[in-house]
């Protein structure tokens, strides 16, 4: 009888142990990749910045094209030709 419930524990162990860690480990992992509170608030305010910036280089190319109108066509890439 009590051959037959050391067995049992320990197929308990060999099988349902490791399982049981795997499942535990995927658990954490999924919670760690989760945004948390202020993650997601930081994305909200740097997609609100580069919103306003978007704006602010909208209004900047605006006056150039009206002050400047060939000004397109002196820089390429970022550089002067």
């Amino acid at each position: 009888m009590m051959d037959d419930l050391t067995a049992i524990i320990i197929c308990g162990m060999l099988f349902l142990g490791p399982t049981w860690m795997v499942f535990q480990f995927l658990g954490r992992s999924r919670a760690a990749r989760a945004l948390n509170e202020q993650d997601a608030a930081s994305i909200g305010q740097l997609t609100e910045t580069a919103a306003r910036m978007e704006a602010r280089m909208a209004t900047l190319e605006r006056i150039l094209d009206a002050e400047v109108p060939a000004w397109r066509s002196k820089f390429d890439a970022g550089g002067l030709r």
